[in-house]
Order: structure tokens, then sequence, then C-alpha cells
């Protein structure tokens, strides 16, 4: 043990913290107030035995293991709950404490299971830690007593086994489950020798209200809660930190690894966006990496009618690059294009637009970002000048006021969550804006203060309803609005949002919100000291995704809620990379950085870099593409990473499409939904297999790290320079970092971002340059981003979706995500994650399903002017009566026949969360979904035939 003889004890720096001296075991330490004695001993080295304590969990005191003596104070307290005071001396060591520790520890090893040698645990228990730390040698206590060594195992949940004959009921389980993660599913059950860990009401851990999260899992100090990959295949023998390939919160996990062989995936605790905090997509569910489903061989063939041929990677590269330039040479330069995804790397996504632009020719370049956010880039860049969140995620802790716009943290952004029910359990108050009744409305000891149940599409009529209270009741911010925003526009804006229009009276007609509700929650985020918006897709994906995103804009400015902690407009990003997506030029209009094609100066610098003339027109968005497909102008695609033939809206448009294109080239780690269209396959690399970064909802630049050998011998963005090369366009990067490099040398924004600089601080946010070269946690502080320094308040008239409700389509489907399940589903599919969640349902209110003679579990068709499905049906009241709900990620759902083509008026974002649809009993499955099932079969004997006959 190394020991300072006397050293400052860390504090943060936010903190200026008064502090005290005191001596422990002879040394002198330096502490703040407040500081717990453990923790000061463990500043200067000295670690005191302990059990009930971790770093994770508040002290709790209860296994007396950790106790000291204090000279002139009486017993010996448990240093865990002990703070430090000024001239305290204390001694962690002597006879007499040994003696203590030795029988605590004497008491906990009569009642556990003697069987180190084969326990799960070996190598990795903190009991077993400890009983070496006191020297404890023998038990005297009679073995046939009374014990719990006959407890019964709970092996319910598929990722932990929860041994009760070895749990020490140290609480640190219970405690995470309530401090870190929120849940409160688990509690002490019984007292004194009876006492035991209970889930819910003496429910299974799977039965109960537990999420799986894991928090409880890396808390317990024994084998009591175990991973069962650890049970199965031992302790791991190394680490790798890596980033979670889930959703835009962007995890920070350690890959604990044999060999080549992912043990477990532990959150890791100097994780800036989730302080070793997880889900249990990102803590468990990375099984599909590995699953038997992987395509690990080039294939090709020449109709989508024909079998697959397993080809080697220079056949099917020179293959592709071929057709590609045969199409090119038959329609023109402007007939192929490209399509990235959220769920690749930046480096992979930066490739892709530059093999887009500089290979092909073209700006035909796509990305599924668009699909979901495009409107929060456009909306935010007009008003604050830059197209991102405003805050880090730790910003929500010193929030009085949060308001939650269109999302759902607990299924779509779990740890993010987690970290705002922390803050509302310690006062915050909450506005819950969503048609449909979200988890956070109500749940253990956080409660909303305002559910404003709108109809869907009235967004803009209802942010217009609040902004009027703001402005009428003289609730704006004059002096924040005279000294950072643009007047002339605010003056403009002021008098627009004051006609009467726009009262929370009129509005109610419109969002069916009652005007006092409206009233009250306009009140409660202009007065409230710090006031954060929080956002997603019920924003954006819209036909007004664009003007709602300007509108919380406006709120946002007027009561000057940005530019420091605790406020802010925070879009939560979906999935992992959708913010590295859309900043690394993957918009048919946008270069790196958000600079739009036709600019002269920044198209230069990219042809000097580059050395190719690049095209000065914006090139083909999506939906461009597939009707120009149908036209037989745009016959070639290259797809990396996303699965457009599920995840797009009006499928069967999107289905002929494809059947429309000569050659459609999918890159991805299965055979996806896309694939069964496609006439190149290359096999994708899963994140454990490839080096880059992922940028999340934060800003947040994080590093991924390859763990294991890609399973199909390249990582993407290899595979992408290699096409890049055939195509007769050279590349020959050795490494991401040097695509980074590239990136940085041509971008203002991440001037300062480098590999090495982000392995120095574990992560940055961008902006990162000379002017902040360790990154900026906080926009527009002392200014916007804009030209002129000034927000731009810009009007939001309301203007009605074309979806309209009829006497033929009655309802309203509306569509969300899951907290097991992730986006397609096509990663958490091939996990034990469908144990939660095995299909796609539909939620009906009550009086909705009786009028149509519906009952729980019934199957049910709904049809929308698009096309026709079938569901299971959940009554349900989360739902409001002429609103129905479903999820989107299992592709034989069929969710998407139904949505429409509408889009955003600005970004043509799909509005997924409004179509008229009509409910109906059936008995079988819609003639879509047989056609769908018989596709499918044969593509997979099309698979079968060529890899038998290689």
């Amino acid at each position: 043990m190394s020991i300072n003889k006397q050293q400052d004890f860390g504090t943060p720096a936010s903190a200026a913290l008064q502090t005290v001296t005191l001596e422990i075991d002879g040394f002198k330490v330096t502490a703040p107030v407040g500081t717990s004695v453990m923790r000061a001993a463990a500043s200067i080295g000295i670690d005191i035995p302990k059990l009930c304590a971790t770093d994770s969990v508040e002290p709790f005191g209860s296994c007396r293991l950790c106790v000291v003596q204090i000279e002139g104070g009486r017993g010996m307290p448990a240093s865990c709950t002990t703070p430090v005071a000024e001239g305290l001396k204390v001694s962690t060591q002597s006879p007499k404490l040994a003696d203590v520790r030795r029988g605590v520890m004497e008491l906990y090893i009569s009642d556990h299971p003697l069987d180190c040698l084969t326990c799960s645990a070996n190598g990795d228990c903190e009991l077993q830690d400890m009983a070496g730390a006191v020297g404890l040698r023998e038990v005297r206590y009679n073995p046939a007593g009374e014990n719990h060594l006959s407890a019964v195992k709970d092996e319910s949940n598929p990722y932990f086994s929860f041994d009760p004959s070895k749990c020490i009921v140290c609480s640190r389980c219970v405690r995470a489950c309530e401090e870190t993660q929120g849940t409160f599913a688990l509690t002490i059950d019984g007292r004194g020798f009876d006492s035991k860990v209970s889930p819910s009401q003496n429910q299974s851990f799977l039965s109960s209200e537990c999420v799986s999260c894991g928090a409880c899992v890396q808390a317990c100090p024994t084998a009591t809660l175990m991973e069962k990959s650890v049970i199965d295949h031992g302790q791991p023998e190394h680490a790798i930190v890596t980033t979670c390939a889930y959703c835009g919160v962007g995890c920070s996990f350690r890959a604990e690894m044999k060999g080549e062989q992912v043990i477990r995936m532990v959150p890791n605790k100097d994780g800036q966006a989730n302080h070793g905090h997880s889900c249990v997509k990102g803590r468990f569910a990375f099984g599909y990496a590995t699953h038997k489903d992987r395509v690990t061989k080039p294939m090709i063939r020449a109709n989508i009618s024909d079998p697959w041929k397993e080809v080697s990677w220079e056949e099917a590269i020179n293959h592709a690059a071929s057709e590609l330039r045969r199409l090119q040479g038959k329609y023109g330069k402007d007939s192929i294009g490209s399509i990235t995804s959220s769920r690749c790397t930046n480096e992979e996504v930066y490739l892709m637009q530059k093999l887009t632009r500089a290979g092909f020719g073209n700006n035909n370049v796509d990305t599924c970002a668009r699909v979901c956010h495009s409107p929060t880039g456009y909306g935010l860049k007009q008003t604050f000048g830059e197209s991102s969140g405003t805050q880090d995620f730790d910003s929500v802790m010193e929030a009085d006021v949060i308001m939650v716009i269109g999302a759902n943290p607990t299924d779509g952004h779990p740890v993010f969550a987690s970290l705002m029910k922390k803050r509302l359990r310690e006062g915050a108050n909450l506005i819950v804006v969503d048609p449909r009744q979200i988890d956070l409305v109500k749940t253990p000891h956080v409660a909303a203060d305002y559910h404003l149940k709108l109809r869907p599409s009235t967004n803009v009529a209802l942010m217009n309803a609040l902004a009027y209270v703001v402005v009428t009741e003289n609730l704006v911010d004059e002096a924040f609005v005279n000294e950072r925003c643009d007047m002339a526009s605010f003056n403009k804006w002021r008098s627009f949002i004051s006609q009467d229009m726009h009262s929370p009276e009129a509005a109610e007609t419109i969002t069916g919100v009652p005007a006092a509700d409206v009233r009250a929650a306009a009140r409660l985020y202009a007065t409230g000291k710090n006031s954060a918006i929080y956002y997603g897709l019920g924003v954006t994906e819209h036909s007004q995704g664009s003007t709602t995103v300007i509108s919380i804009a406006n709120l946002a400015m007027a009561t000057g809620n940005l530019g420091r902690k605790g406020v802010g407009v925070n879009p939560l990003r979906g999935q992992n990379n959708v913010q590295g997506s859309c900043d690394m030029g993957s918009f048919p209009h946008e270069y790196p950085g958000y600079r739009h094609v036709s600019d002269d100066i920044t198209r230069g610098l990219f042809e000097t870099t580059w050395h190719k003339e690049l095209s000065p027109e914006p090139g083909l968005r999506i939906p461009n593409m597939f009707e120009a497909a149908i036209d037989k102008s745009f016959m070639g695609l290259y797809v990396q990473g996303e699965d457009i033939a599920q995840s797009d809206p009006d499928i069967q448009h999107v289905h002929a499409a494809l059947r429309s294109m000569e050659c459609v080239i999918v890159q991805d780690l299965f055979l996806n939904e896309t694939a069964k269209f496609a006439h190149v396959f290359f096999p994708g690399s899963s994140f454990l297999e490839k080096n880059g970064t992922f940028t999340n909802a934060e800003r947040r630049i994080s590093p991924v790290r390859k763990v294991m050998t890609p399973l199909a011998k390249y990582q993407d963005w290899e595979v992408t320079q290699m096409l890049s090369n055939a195509m007769g366009y050279p590349m020959n990067y050795n490494h991401p970092s040097e695509i980074m490099a590239e990136l940085a040398s041509l971008t203002p924004t991440f001037a300062g971002v480098s590999y090495e600089k982000i392995d120095q601080l574990g992560s940055i946010q961008w902006p990162c340059n000379d002017e902040t070269p360790n990154g900026t946690p906080i926009m527009h502080k002392d200014e916007f981003m804009r030209d002129d320094g000034k927000g731009l308040f810009m009007l939001t008239g309301y203007v009605p979706t074309a979806e309209k409700v009829t006497p033929k389509f009655p309802l309203i489907l509306t569509t969300g995500r899951i907290l097991s399940q992730y986006n397609v589903g096509a990663q958490t599919r091939r996990t034990d994650n469908n144990v939660w969640h095995a299909e796609d349902i539909l939620e009906i209110h009550p009086h909705d399903a009786e009028d149509r003679g519906v009952n729980n579990q019934d199957w049910v068709g709904i049809k929308s002017r698009s096309g026709e499905t079938v569901l299971r049906a959940l009554i349900s009241e989360r739902v409001q009566p002429g609103i129905v709900y479903t999820t989107f990620h299992f592709p034989e759902s069929g969710a998407n026949v139904i949505t429409t083509d509408n889009s955003d008026w600005a970004t043509n974002c799909p509005e997924y969360k409004v179509t008229a649809v009509q409910v109906t009993k059936v008995s079988q499955q819609s003639e879509w979904q047989k056609d769908y099932q018989a596709f499918s079969e044969d593509q997979l004997d099309l698979l079968a035939q060529g890899m038998a006959h290689d």
C-alpha cells in the first residue's frame, strides 16, 4: 500500500467546498466537509474493509465491517457514514478493531456456502477478499444451525441468476435499484435473521418490476447476483473500453473478455455519459454480434429471384463497382447513390459521403437520421445557428423544471431517464407533453405536475399556446432577449404570438388540452429558476416537425433558458450515432459540419483535399431516390447498415422502388429486409469488431474500440474504401484515426478532435477547436452560433396535417419504442430480450375496443389509406379514445405498411406519428403479411441454395 503523508482529497471542479484537516493512522489528510472518513482514508491509500459500502450508492452503515476508532469518541462508528471533522484523529487498525471485524465476518461466513473454488465469483468476490483482509481463518458456529443455505435460486431472468443462499443482505442491490436506476423494484423483506432481498412482492425477477438494467448485479459483492455468461464461461481476463451501439445516450462500457470472447459488458464508471449505469440492451443484449444468422461471406446474384452465390471479397467488390459504373454509363452520373446509417461510426459515415461525392460524382447521399431528426437540424440551425442540442446530460441535475415533449426516455433513453428521475426525486417539477401516458407521468416516487395529453399532430398549436401565456402574462425574460436575441425578429414574433388565435382557450379546440392546464404549465416553465426541454421523435416526425422545433427554440429564448446548466433545448437522439451521422455530411445538400454544397469556399476546401471536382447541386433525398427508381432514372443504391425496407414509411412503395433498381448493394450484419431486394451483399462488422467513434445526443464524441477480429475479415470502413478504389477513386487510409484527422482538418467545429485527445479525455463534446480545446459541454453561453451571435425568433403558424380522420378511418395511429427492443429489431430480436417483448402489439382504449367488439389479445386488422396489417390487441388506458399505438420492432408486423408518405415541410422527415386508420376484429393475417411471409421464405431458400451450391 502506497501512502502519501499528506494529500488533498479531490473535489469536483464545480464545487468550491470548505475543507477540514484530520489525522488518519497518523497521516494528515485534507478533505471537503461532508466527506466520509472512509473516502478520506482512501484518498491517501488506506483501504478500510467494507461490504455494504460502494462508490456507486450512498453510504448505509449496515455491514459493520468498516468500523473505526476516533480519539475521544465513543464506540466504533462506521467509517462510511461518519463525516470528517477538523482535528479528528482516526484509527483504522487496532487489535480491538481486528477482533470486531473478524467476528462480523465470521457471522457472515457461518451462513454462506463454502464453495469458493467452484463459485462463479471466485477471484472477483468482495466477501472472499474481505475474509482475507480481516484474517478470518475459522468459523466456530455450528454448521447444522439455522441457515439459508438451502434457499432456491431464481433463474427466471435470462441474463443473470439470483442465488439467495449466498446473499449477505448488504442492501447494495436494493440501493442501486433505488438510487441509480430509480425503479424501486427490490426491497428487503422481513426482519433480523428472516430478512431477505425480494423483487417487488416476493415475485421472481422476471415477473417483477425489474427492468434488467444490471445495476443490482454490478453492485452485488458476492455471487448472489451473477451474470449467466460468467457462470457459463468463467471470469474474464482483460477488458477494453468501448461505446454502446444502441441509443443516443452513448454509454461507455468495459468489454470484459476471455481471449476474443466477450464475457460481459460492464458499464464504465468513468463514462461521462452514463457514470457507470446501463440498460438491459447495452448491458446484456450483445449476443447478436456472434449470432448464427450473421452473414460472413460476400454474395452476389443477377436478380432477386436468383439464388445467392458466395464469392471472394475481391470478386464482390469488383462486381459491385462494375455494376455501378455500368448504370452511370447507361442512365447518367446521377443514377446511383448511397444511404448511410446512424448505427455506423462517424468515420464510416464520412467515407460513405466522400465516396458518393468524389467517387460517384454526385450528392445523392442521405441518411436514416433525416428520417427521424432532420427537423432538429433545420429548426435549431435557423434559430440558434447550430444543429444540435445545447447541454450535456449532467445538466439535468441542475434543472428545476423539466419539460419532456414527444419523448419516452424510460424506454428510449433509459440511462438518461434514470438521471432525470433522480433529479425529479430531489424536487424538480415535471411537465409531460405526449398523447400517451408514458411511464414518466407516474412512476415510483416520480409523477408529472402536468400531463398535457394533446392530440397527435397538434404540437405547434400547443407550443404557441404556451408561448402566448409567456408573452401576455409578462413572463418574458426581457434582459436575456434584449442582450442575446435579434430584436426585430423578437418584436415580430411577440406580435404574432400575442394574437388571440394562439390563446390556450383557442388552442383547446385543436389540441384537446384544457386551457387551465396549459396556462399553469406555461407559468411553471417560465418562472422556474432553471427550466429545460427534452424532446424526441414525437416532435420531429410530423408534417410540422421543423415548425415545432422552432417553436421550442422560441419558448426557450423568450424565457432565457439557454446558455447555462440546468436549462436548454435537448433532442434525445434515437440511435447511437444520429448526431454523428448528421455531423458527417450525410445529407444531399450539406458537407460535414452542415455547410451547403453550393458554397464555393467550402466546396473548394473539399475539392483541394479530395483532389476531385465536386458538384454544387444538392442530390436526391431518400424519397426522391424512390420516385426516381420507379421512373427508371435512379437505378443503383449502396446501403450501409440501414434497413430501409422495414424502417421507411409506406413500405409497399419502398419495396416497389427497390424492385425497380438494377443494382442494390447492402452492407449489414444480417440478411435484413432490404437485402431481400439486393444484388450484392457485403457482410458488415458489429461495434465490437471495429475502431471508430460515435457522437451521442449531447454532442459527445466517444471511442469505439475493436475487441475482436471481424467475423467477415474487414471493418465496414475498409469495405467502403475497397469499393471506392474499385470505382476508380483512390482511398488509402490505414486506420480510422486518419479519417478523423481529415475530417478535423476540413471542419471548424471538429478542428481540435483527434484520437489522441479522445483517449486522453475519455470523450469530447464538439465544438472542439482552438477556442474550446477540450470541447463544449454547454452551448451558446455568451452568444449564439449564428453569424451575428444573436438568437433568431421565427413565426410558427399552425397548419393542420393533411392526414385527416374520416368515418372510414376514424382513429389516429401513432408509433413509438419499447425498452427491450431497438429500432427495427435486427439486433435485439436475436437476443433474449424477446422474453419481454416478442411481437408488436396494438394498444387501444377500452371505449374504442368495446365499440369494435375487440377483447384483450384478439387479432385486429389495422387499415389506412396506404395499406393494411394485423396485430394483436392490448386494451389500455395509456392511450386516449380515438388513438391507437404500436411499436415497429418486428418486420412481420408491417407497422410501416400502414404509415403514409406525408412528411415535414422543410426536411421530408416522415410523419410516422399520425396515420388515420380503422381497426376491426379479424381471424387471419393481412394479404400483405401473407405475401411477406412467402417472399421471406423464398429468399431464405435462395440463400440456402446458394450456400449449398458453394
